[in-house]
């Protein structure tokens, strides 16, 4: 008690000190005339451009990022699974999740400004130049307007809106909205009405140029002579502005980086401790991180290439649960303990966690035909191109949803991964109750740079996995997946490809982790399992999400005495915007994956996890999420103590 206690006291400065900043930093807010109005992921995927956003990078189709992902006006579309795929791509980038469809993705990227309508007695000249320049962009591009008699905001009482649609009529010059409208609700200014006729005069000087100057009367070019004198200023300011834009476009071009690369980058702080009468005699309160830094490559503007580098120092609790001591050297090894209580920011690449900078993880997706290829040569898992099904808890990228590895989603999509290849095919109308919906096959072999016998892509370990994921509508979503796996002997079930070469599990008890191991005699050998997992999400409105899931495994020793089967499941409830645009308040619970028929072990209960936490995000790159993980029944045996996890996670996004 007196070190629970005292954990308390030095953990509470800390919280409350980030509680303070936080609202303090909400309260300062000042308010300013451009108000930003931040889009919500359907499940996310803001890609309208042909930056390496999966919309455009087409790199699966309408979805998010899992592109299925997320924008759409009516609702919710959910991913599909080349639409998740595509959500990993952006979701390096922060994501802004709030909506579970399938085209927008958690990225906290490029977001339109809706400008306020506030009265202002002075307004300087580029201020208003640079809100024209904003015009449209909320907009769609649909067929242009050439008349100015269809802009309903511009008002047909002034000899220049007389000359200028004269001019727009005869030439075409000018290019509206689909709306019929140019400026919102409010007449057109003297800015914009400067750059319409600066449109004319360019189109003009255009026909002059190309010896068609006889379609150019005298009459217009004297009504274009007036309109230059009465608006010389704006027209001048105007002309400033784009040379300006041009200078600095050209001196970016000049120093950038690469024409085909970005860079995406995200940064973990973590302050954390572990309470409970024996775990937290175990450990103490640390302060750790986690850096990745993804560069992502774009060739022909629908194909992206995935190189990223990974560090951190983040090692995982020792919670004493009683693991398998498979080596019998009286010592649990890293790969000898409980993943219970996993955080994402613990998976750093290196099981070392040592901040040494590793390449974990170099993938490519493109699209052939009708399909999407997902091709990794190292570091690759299930989830980068399988539908997960569990918005708002998983982020693809570990900073900004869950703090669990279990929360985050289905333990089946970590069985096996490194090198190998998936196809995702998309079926269904966006018309009919099944909207876009997808067929995923994929194979991950963790030892593919090894050609030592019994290794190898093929005769090493293996994952191959099986997927079909359903959008009922724009509120359900369903997925049925299916993996197939081959472990070496001292494998761990659930250890995502070896992680890093180490065979750590990365969610789950050591009793459902250890495979191949006789429950007598403590001897390993190789094991093959079949898993079956169900995912579903369901949406009943735009402020709540709930989404939950199942798993089983029937593992096959090759020995003696070492087969079990190994169950999960899980539910959470997620409100998005809860207290502000952006933010996640988010519970979910449920049993780790434990073993059953494993004799011997006095483990036989369950172990369940409840998790909260609530992402409270500061701006477009920084967010705060503190949360409580309660563990109970460590390492499936109810005589261990309950444990207590308090995290208080700042992620950085740029």
């Amino acid at each position: 008690m007196s070190n629970l206690l005292w954990k308390s006291l030095v953990v509470s400065p800390a919280v409350l000190g980030a509680t303070l900043l936080v609202s303090a930093t909400a309260i300062a807010a000042p308010t300013t005339t451009t108000q930003k109005a931040i889009q919500t992921e359907t499940l996310q995927t803001e890609k309208s451009e042909v930056t390496l956003q999966a919309d455009k990078l087409e790199i699966l189709p309408t979805v998010d990022k899992l592109e299925a992902s997320k924008n759409t006006s009516k609702g919710i579309v959910f991913p599909t699974a080349a639409t998740e795929v595509a959500q990993k791509q952006e979701v390096a980038q922060v994501q802004n999740s709030t909506v579970i469809s399938t085209s927008t993705a958690t990225t906290v990227g490029k977001k339109p400004q809706v400008l306020a309508q506030v009265e202002q007695t002075q307004v300087n000249t580029l201020d208003q130049v640079n809100k024209y320049g904003n015009e449209g962009k909320n907009g769609s591009s649909q067929a242009q307007v050439t008349s100015v008699s269809q802009f309903s905001d511009v008002q047909p009482t002034d000899w220049a809106f007389q000359a200028l649609q004269s001019l727009v009529e005869r030439y075409g010059c000018i290019a509206g909205y689909p709306n019929g409208t140019y400026r919102g609700n409010r007449a057109l200014t003297r800015y914009e009405f400067a750059a319409g006729l600066n449109a004319c005069l360019d189109r003009v000087n255009e026909l002059i140029a190309t010896a068609t100057a006889d379609l150019v009367t005298k009459e217009d070019l004297a009504t274009l002579q007036r309109l230059q004198e009465e608006f010389s200023a704006e027209l001048a300011t105007l002309r400033g502005r784009v040379d300006a834009l041009e200078a600095r476009s050209a001196e970016l071009e000049a120093n950038q980086f690469s024409t085909t690369t970005k860079l995406v980058g995200e940064a973990i702080f973590a302050l954390s401790d572990v309470f409970g009468d024996r775990a937290g005699d175990r450990n103490n309160t640390v302060f750790q991180e986690r850096i990745r830094l993804d560069l992502q490559t774009s060739f022909t503007g629908k194909d992206v290439l995935h190189t990223r580098l990974a560090t951190g120092n983040a090692g995982q609790f020792n919670l004493g649960t009683g693991g398998i001591d498979t080596n019998r050297n009286g010592v649990l090894d890293p790969s000898e303990r409980s993943a219970e209580g996993l955080q994402t920011f613990n998976v750093t690449g290196r099981e070392q966690n040592d901040n040494g900078v590793v390449l974990d993880w170099l993938a490519y997706y493109v699209p052939i035909g009708p399909a999407r290829l997902y091709v990794s040569a190292t570091g690759g898992v299930h989830s980068d191109y399988a539908a997960t099904v569990n918005p708002y808890f998983e982020d693809y990228d570990g900073g900004n949803g869950a703090l669990t590895t279990f929360a985050s989603e289905n333990p089946i999509f970590r069985i096996g991964g490194g090198a190998g290849a998936a196809l995702n095919f998309n079926f269904g109308k966006s018309g009919g109750l099944l909207k876009p919906s997808g067929l995923t096959l994929g194979y991950l072999g963790s030892e593919p740079n090894n050609p030592g016998i019994g290794q190898g892509i093929f005769n090493g370990n293996y994952a191959a996995l099986g997927q079909v994921n359903f959008n009922l509508g724009e509120r359900v979503a369903l997925a049925a997946t299916y993996v197939h796996g081959y472990h070496g002997a001292g494998s761990a079930l659930f250890d995502a490809g070896g992680f890093q070469g180490q065979n750590v599990g990365l969610v789950g008890t050591q009793q459902a982790n250890n495979l191949g191991v006789n429950s007598a005699t403590g001897i390993q050998s190789a094991s093959s399992s079949n898993s079956y997992g169900l995912s579903a999400a369901v949406r009943p409105s735009d402020k709540l999400s709930i989404s939950g899931f199942v798993s089983y495994s029937d593992v096959n020793g090759f020995g003696s005495n070492d087969n079990f089967e190994a169950w999960s499941y899980g539910a959470g409830i997620a409100l998005p915007d809860f207290g502000k645009k952006g933010n996640v308040l988010g519970i979910f619970g449920g049993a780790q994956p434990y073993a059953l028929g494993r004799t011997g072990r006095n483990s036989r209960d369950i172990p369940y996890q409840v998790e909260g936490f609530y992402k409270y995000r500061v701006s477009d790159n920084v967010s705060i999420t503190p949360g409580v993980i309660w563990l109970t029944s460590p390492g499936q045996n109810s005589d261990n103590s309950d444990a207590f996890i308090g995290t208080l996670r700042t992620t950085f996004t740029f």
